[in-house]
């Protein structure tokens, strides 16, 4: 078994772990600091929103101009008085991008570039894009957005609880949030390429999520019926015993994005692949992390604000704090066998493990 499979059996088994949920003040700082600096970065550079939202024209050449992409440039600019967005394409050609022009302004920007660049005007494209156009993109984006966030909510209230529903909406404007604050602080352009990006990372995010909650569920199957375990530890395993797995799922998500992302966009310079790619790799990530830091801490401290499960918790750490004057075993007191309680995810026949993940080698109940 290799060495990162041997981790995820221990972690799965609850013989090594990490207190997450015991940590949790500190990941909640560490995205708030990154939010507010997305916001920061939003409120300050903006969005730069591409062509389909701000209307404008595309020029296209099938033939190879006679000067540099960066004369290129400098002509277009000074061609319509607007920043111009200038790319080498795979025939040798140039696509020219050109927002808020008209189309009166088109053919006399097509007419100069064609002098600038040596090109006859006939093998010079103009294509047209209305701001109306991409306004209606935007307006069905948000609406799918909103509609998906409803539909997210009632699922989760209906197959976990309400409060899970509520720990991964967070976590889902918490992803979003950082992948549109990122776009605002690099200054790609934003497309609809984007728009799907952001979409798509939503469903992944929200995937990586139930998985920790289902687990989080069987295991606190009939949790106030022992004095054994606190929902905050039960929901610390959970995390743990799907670490791995949400590793790998990510890793090998994240490989072909960022292939796109830094060979196809950096490398080769195809910059139309930053649209999406960016959106994938950022929110790919984030959404990782929001499932293991965010979402499920938030669910811990949201269950044990309840009467039941913050005087389980005051009746485990008496339990517990008795067990020690009298000088035994922390350990062994949580080994009591209690048959009333579902045994939690990632658990052993005949085996227990302990609440943080950490401990002795378990002993056997029966």
């Amino acid at each position: 078994m290799s060495r990162l499979g041997n981790l995820g059996a221990r972690l799965y088994r609850g013989e090594v772990g990490y207190d997450f949920i015991g940590k949790r003040k500190i990941w909640y700082g560490v995205s708030i600091l990154i939010t507010i600096t997305a916001i920061l970065g939003l409120a300050v550079s903006g969005l730069n929103m591409g062509i389909e939202f701000k209307g404008g024209a595309v020029f296209t050449t099938d033939t190879k101009a006679k000067v540099s992409v960066s004369q290129a440039h400098e002509d277009a600019v000074a061609a319509s008085g607007h920043e111009a967005i200038v790319q080498e394409l795979g025939n040798g050609g140039l696509r020219i991008q050109i927002t808020e022009v008209d189309t009166k302004k088109a053919d006399q920007i097509k007419a100069q570039l064609s002098e600038d660049l040596g090109i006859p005007e006939a093998k010079i494209n103009a294509d047209l894009v209305g701001p109306s156009w991409g306004e209606q993109i935007a307006n069905k984006a948000w609406a799918g957005l909103g509609i998906f966030m409803v539909l997210v909510v009632v699922y989760l209230a209906i197959a976990f609880e309400w409060r899970m529903a509520v720990a991964a909406l967070i976590a889902l404007i918490h992803d979003i949030t950082i992948t549109v604050g990122v776009y605002a602080l690099v200054g790609f352009e934003v497309t609809p390429g984007t728009v799907i990006g952001l979409l798509t990372i939503l469903g992944y995010s929200l995937y990586d999520t139930v998985v920790v909650f289902d687990s989080l569920k069987e295991g606190t199957n009939g949790i106030t019926k022992q004095t054994r375990w606190t929902y905050s530890e039960i929901a610390n395993r959970s995390i743990n015993g799907t670490l791995v797995r949400s590793i790998n799922t990510t890793v090998v998500a994240l490989l072909p994005v960022a292939g796109l992302l830094f060979i196809g966009g950096g490398v080769l310079g195809a910059g139309m692949l930053n649209d999406i790619s960016l959106s994938l790799f950022v929110g790919l990530a984030a959404g990782a992390y929001s499932s293991i830091f965010i979402a499920t801490p938030l669910v811990a401290d949201l269950k044990e604000r309840e009467p039941q499960i913050k005087a389980l918790k005051k009746r485990i750490l008496a339990k517990r704090a008795a067990a020690a004057a009298k000088g035994e075993s922390v350990e062994d007191e949580r080994d009591e066998p209690t048959d009333d309680i579902t045994e939690p995810a990632g658990a052993v026949v005949g085996q227990r493990r302990q609440p943080g993940g950490h401990g002795r080698t378990p002993r056997n109940r029966r």
